[in-house]
């Protein structure tokens, strides 16, 4: 849960950040949070949820 939750604020200052440098239009970012609101209704929606917490886990034991 503690990565999804920081996932989601990640993605949302990155959004916040590329729609006041014009990288993203407010279209654009209504069309991204539609299609992550129907992808986590999917069947996929465990596999992808997989596949972020390996990468998260993979990145977390990374020592610079």
């Amino acid at each position: 849960m503690a990565i999804s939750i920081s996932l989601v604020l990640l993605l949302l200052i990155l959004a916040v950040i590329f729609l006041r440098n014009g990288g993203l239009k407010i279209s654009h970012a209504v069309v991204c949070a539609l299609l992550g609101f129907f992808l986590a209704g999917t069947s996929m929606a465990p596999t992808i949820q997989d596949g972020i917490t390996a990468t998260a886990d993979i990145v977390s034991s990374l020592h610079p």
